[in-house]
Order: structure tokens, then sequence, then C-alpha cells
């Protein structure tokens, strides 16, 4: 009998306990700071000014965090991409996280956020970054050169330079971008007055592509792979008739048509220098990869949705100029582009010349 007294003055004084503490004032929830919202966007003619660049707060996780943007300007990162996923013995740097974006704007948003640390991106849309971010994000590498092409519909033959294109009127993609500039720039040198001598008319690149096949107009500038679809479907009546490329280099003013690059959030740099350095080692092998073995390169390319099939990237690996320029290389070759750009329009750069802060040079 006494036990089961001792027991129940036990459990009286377990329930005694556990009321006690029930009373006790709870600890208080931490509030949570509400994530801002990116206010940056990238319109065809108008670039506001996006945030200042955010400190992320997941960069200790040791990750990479690639944003490649889709179309030309990812094409030589398909074989960085297809070893991130299946061998990544092959690389440099093992951890990575990636995502393929298909507009410039989604990757100004994401690293004024400090949600991507390096983004392959359009060379005017880099700059004008930089410019009113003072600073917050710099260039590490080129990744493409030019990869526009002027193209004669109708079957025509009688278009082979920029002078040809006097009295006529060309259609072409990306008003108020690096497609505008270097058109009105081609022109110019060649002494071709839009409006008096030439006729400018822009639309989008699907837009463009079905007038030139229903032989409504006759002559347009696109890149690739838009240009090399079109040139595939035109079934003989469509050609490329310019490399704009190498109307450029004709000019020899000293400066490289350069479209595409690779920027790095400036803290990112500074912080994981090591990282980058292993990136830029990966992307120069996977655009080696992609320059030397076309066929298997377009598999990856149209496999991981950066152009439409296989057979249009197999034809458009080759006209994108690929190539790897880094530290003062890539300096000299990207600031006389950039200088041209002002001299057509201030507004392309952001209103002023970069200072040489902008170039990442180990």
């Amino acid at each position: 009998m006494m036990k089961h007294y001792k027991l129940l003055s036990l459990m009286l004084a377990l329930a005694l306990l556990f009321s006690l503490a029930a009373c006790k004032p709870a600890a208080a929830e931490p509030t949570a700071s509400p994530t801002p919202e990116a206010t940056a966007t990238v319109s065809p003619t108008e670039e506001p000014t996006p945030d200042p660049i955010e400190t992320p707060t997941s960069v200790e996780a040791g990750e990479i965090r690639l944003a490649v943007l889709s179309g030309p300007t990812g094409i030589g990162a398909a074989k960085l991409l297809d070893n991130i996923d299946n061998d990544k013995a092959a690389l440099s740097f093992g951890n990575y996280d990636y995502q393929i974006y298909t507009d410039n704007s989604e990757l100004v948003a994401g690293l004024t956020k400090g949600e991507i640390d390096i983004a392959t991106m359009a060379s005017n849309v880099a700059v004008n970054l930089y410019n009113k971010t003072d600073g917050g994000v710099q260039i590490i590498a080129v990744g493409t050169l030019g990869v526009l092409h002027i193209l004669e519909g109708s079957g025509g033959t009688s278009l082979n330079s920029v002078a040809d294109l006097a009295g006529k009127t060309i259609y072409s993609a990306g008003q108020g971008a690096n497609p505008e500039y270097i058109l009105r720039y081609l022109l110019q040198e060649n002494d071709l007055e839009v409006g008096r001598d030439v006729e400018l008319v822009f639309a989008d690149a699907s837009e463009i592509s079905a007038k030139l096949l229903s032989g409504e107009i006759q002559y347009a500038m696109l890149p690739v792979p838009a240009a090399t679809a079109a040139i595939a479907k035109g079934e003989g009546k469509i050609r490329a008739a310019i490399d704009v490329t190498e109307a450029w280099d004709e000019l020899q003013t000293g400066s490289q048509l350069v479209m595409t690059a690779v920027v790095a959030r400036t803290e990112y740099l500074e912080t994981y220098h090591d990282r980058v350095a292993n990136f830029l080692t990966d992307y120069e092998a996977s655009i080696d990869f992609v320059n030397h073995n076309i066929d298997a390169a377009a598999e990856l390319v149209a496999g991981y949705g950066i152009t439409p099939s296989a057979g249009i990237a197999k034809q458009a690996i080759p006209q994108c100029h690929l190539t790897f320029i880094a530290g003062e290389d890539m300096m000299s070759a990207v600031s006389g582009y950039f200088r041209t750009l002002y001299s057509i329009d201030p507004a392309a750069v952001g209103g002023a010349v970069p200072d040489d802060g902008i170039y990442y040079i180990p």
C-alpha cells in the first residue's frame, strides 16, 4: 500500500512541476525580415536603375550560383552544364548550382538581389548594370563575339556588303540593344544614313523570320540561332549574305564585336576569387569542347533548350564566333567596343564609358 502512496505522491509532484513550467512566459519568436523585391527590369529600349547589389546569405554553402542565358549567349556553356550534371570529376570546381534563363532582365534581378554569383549576359546589359550599381558587377570573361547575320531572302544574290544596303529596307531585331547599335554603326561607317539612304524597321525575330519566309521582306538582320533556323526553313531562298562580325573586323577600328560578357558580383569576386578562377577554367574548357566537337555539342545545346533543335545548333555553332578571352586581353577587346557604343548612343552604356574597374584582371 505504501508503494502506491509513494507512486501517487510522485505523480502529483510531476504534475505540479509541469503546470508551473506551463505558466512561464514563452520566448518571443524571431521576426523574419521581409525579402526585398527586385525592381530592376530591362526593356528593349530602356534600362531603369537597379537596386544596389545585395550581399547574399547563402554564399557560405560553397556553391557557385551560375546563370546561363539561352540562345547564342549560352551555347558555349553547354559542356559545362553537362559536366555539372553528369561528370563532376571533369570540373575544376565541383559544386555548381545553375539555372537557364530566357531574358536579360531576369539576370539583372538575380544579380541585384544577390541570388546569382556569375552570369552570361548581353555585353550592353553588363555595362549598364555596372554603371547603375556603382560597380556592383565586373566582367570576368568574353564568351562569344558577334552572332549577327544579315540575310537576303527571295532567292536574291545581290547583297554582298553593308554598302549594298543603300536604297533598301532592312528589318532587324534588338531595338535599343546591341543589334541596333551595331547596325547603325556599320551603316554609318559605310556612309549610309538611316532614313536617307536606308530604311530601318524593328520587329521581333519571329515576325522577321515569318516575313522573310513569305517573301514579304527581302533583307533582315538576325542573331543565330534565329538566322540559322530561317535559312534552314527557306530551303534555298534565304541566305546569309553578310557575317556582321566579319564586317565589323573589316573596319579595322581596333575593337572587337563583343556581344556576350560573363559577369560576377564584385562582392563575390573579392571573397571567392579562387572559385572564380576555377569557373573560368571550366568555362574555357566548355567553349573549347563545343568548338571542336560540334555534333556532340549540338545534342547538348538542344538538350538544355538553348536552341530549338540539335540540327539548328549544329549549323549555329560555327556562326557564333565562340571564344574565350579573359584578363588583359579581355579588357582591350571590350573597352574599344564600349567606346564605339557610346559614340553611337551614350544610353547604350548607361550614359558613360565605364572605367577600368569594370574589368576583372586577376
